[in-house]
């Protein structure tokens, strides 16, 4: 059945009706996607630019009060303690300037508080062979440190067994952490800037929240529903047949 019947010469547009409203119902889903799409980065560029203001503010002091995760990420902080090496990890694959490395985590026993800090206090190469596991020094006594909190549960690429092996980890999962140590951490992890004595590159990027990956995802929705359309409209445009009266609906 057709909805109507346009002619233009000797041409005539002449939809039907089952074609077209499965063609409407993928239009508007892809359309509203790209909407979501478009809505999502919008919410990631005010995130961006108040992460970008907060990096520009005045340190927190990290003490003996449990910290509000959010309040705090991509926030500056300083904080006073013992760095506790019996607990400290090598997370692996993580590559500086195209060499193979391991980030070190290692927690801080904050002076004066019940909240331990997980500290990524930088990168160090591998090894000349996977068996050789690096063992950069940890500054004794008391240090003081400044860094960024940063969202302690991102997850990279997992390379084979996720268990950890000795000290090396694939990724940091905060949970099992806490658990295998029976440390009570703060709900951060700070990305260490402060100079210490001990071998480890800190070359952090800029914080992402991924503006761009939502924007490419919104054009692709957008591209697709105008890909339907243009489908849809010269699917149903065809010669007309000799006989055919032009009617217009």
């Amino acid at each position: 059945m057709h909805l109507l019947k346009i002619r233009f010469g000797r041409w005539q547009f002449a939809p039907t009706l089952w074609p077209t409203l499965a063609a409407l119902f993928f239009f508007v889903l892809t359309y509203s996607l790209g909407n979501w799409q478009s809505g999502r980065a919008d919410e990631k560029r005010a995130l961006q630019a108040r992460y970008d203001v907060a990096a520009t503010e005045p340190p927190i002091h990290v003490g003996s009060e449990r910290l509000d995760r959010d309040s705090v990420l991509y926030r500056k902080l300083e904080v006073e303690g013992v760095f506790d090496d019996a607990h400290t990890i090598l997370i692996d694959n993580r590559v500086l300037d195209g060499v193979a490395g391991y980030h070190v985590l290692t927690p801080l026993r904050v002076n004066g508080g019940a909240h331990a800090l997980l500290v990524n206090r930088g990168w160090v190469a591998t090894g000349r062979s996977r068996a050789e596991v690096p063992q950069p020094p940890t500054p004794a006594g008391r240090v003081k440190l400044e860094g960024m909190a940063v969202d302690p549960n991102t997850r990279y690429v997992e390379l084979g067994s996720t268990e950890p092996v000795g000290r090396v980890w694939q990724n940091l999962d905060f949970e099992r952490y806490a658990a295998t140590t029976g440390l009570s951490l703060q709900p951060v992890l700070l990305q260490q800037t402060s100079a210490l004595p001990d071998g480890l590159q800190r070359s952090w990027p800029r914080p992402d929240t991924g503006v761009d990956t939502h924007v490419s995802y919104a054009f692709q929705w957008y591209s697709l529903a105008a890909t339907l359309t243009v489908l849809w409209l010269i699917m149903n445009v065809g010669r007309r047949r000799d006989g055919e009266t032009n009617t217009k609906t």
